[in-house]
């Protein structure tokens, strides 16, 4: 037995479906809109690609049964059909922005504070939409990602200067400082940055974000004196709250709720940062990442300063 070259027409496939489900070619014309004839020529087609009948044929009113030829080929045409049923019903989701997937690379004080509040509206209006996040600790494998298409938004840390980027600014998380409530600055309404060093410092490893803090508090005259690192910012405030030291922090990082420590502006001001989000040109967003991005928004005016600059 010789097989054809797989020039496999879909509607072979969905004929040979058709057939074998309603038992006659006739109910499968009615099941799929054509005619007798035309489902006839379909399964002929396929049973020359293929070099053997798919059906027996009993003739009279006995229903067609599947040779094992036919049994195999509709195993995998019902896979094929189904995934193209999937395609087609996603694609029309995405188009009429009530569904598809939408991947996010967000950072730790984005995922903890503004993510969360984001994903859980989007839910709401857009039930049938998959999301996923991927977090990173710096902006430029988020960029990375976004740029091999691996994500289709970005939260970035700023201020980000890459005209490749479609960037959107949410807002401005302001530089504190966060000190232990039982101390020398209990009843203080600022801090001087050197004095912050004489506490002890407690910030992240080496990366853009402490690099930038650092260098403001040199600007400063400040002395680096840090006692304790680390990239999780509920670390850094336990140690603050237990005495450790402080720590200068992007505000959205910080648990302002927490009752044993004291979150103060600073003397002089580290420019703040901004939150920013990465979307592809306008011409690539489907309507649920637009909607995605005008919630991000409002959530940005809700939890953040103004946009600066």
């Amino acid at each position: 037995m010789t097989f054809g070259p797989p020039r496999y027409d879909v509607r072979h496939l969905a004929a040979l479906r058709a057939v074998a489900e309603e038992g006659t070619f006739r109910g499968a014309a009615d099941v799929l809109g054509y005619s007798q004839a035309a489902i006839s020529q379909q399964i002929s087609g396929l049973e020359a690609l293929v070099g053997d009948r798919v059906f027996d044929r009993p003739g009279g009113p006995r229903a067609v049964i599947l040779t094992p030829l036919g049994r195999a080929l509709l195993r995998h045409a019902e896979v094929i059909l189904d995934r193209l049923d999937a395609a087609r019903d996603e694609v029309a989701d995405i188009a009429a922005g009530t569904g598809g997937r939408l991947s996010i690379g967000t950072f730790q004080s984005v995922s903890v504070e503004l993510l969360p509040d984001i994903v859980g509206r989007v839910r709401q209006e857009i039930p049938g939409l998959i999301m996923r996040a991927i977090e990173a600790g710096e902006n430029d494998p988020l960029i990375n990602y976004l740029a091999t298409g691996e994500i289709d938004i970005a939260f970035l840390a700023g201020p980000v200067h890459d005209a490749s980027l479609d960037l959107i600014n949410l807002g401005s998380d302001p530089f504190v400082a966060v000190v232990p409530r039982r101390g020398p600055y209990a009843k203080a309404t600022t801090i001087a940055l050197p004095d912050i060093s004489v506490l002890g410092l407690i910030g992240e490893h080496a990366g853009s974000s402490q690099s930038y803090i650092d260098q403001h508090m040199r600007d400063a005259g400040v002395t680096l004196r840090y006692v304790f690192r680390t990239n999780d910012n509920g670390a850094k405030q336990a140690m603050v709250r237990n005495g450790m030291g402080a720590a200068i922090m992007p505000q959205l990082a910080v648990d302002l709720s927490d009752p044993e420590v004291l979150v103060l502006p600073t003397e002089p001001v580290i420019p703040p940062r901004s939150i920013l989000m990465a979307m592809p040109p306008v011409t690539r967003r489907s309507p649920a990442m637009e909607r995605f991005g005008q919630i991000a928004r409002e959530v940005g005016a809700e939890r953040l300063d103004p946009p600066t600059g």
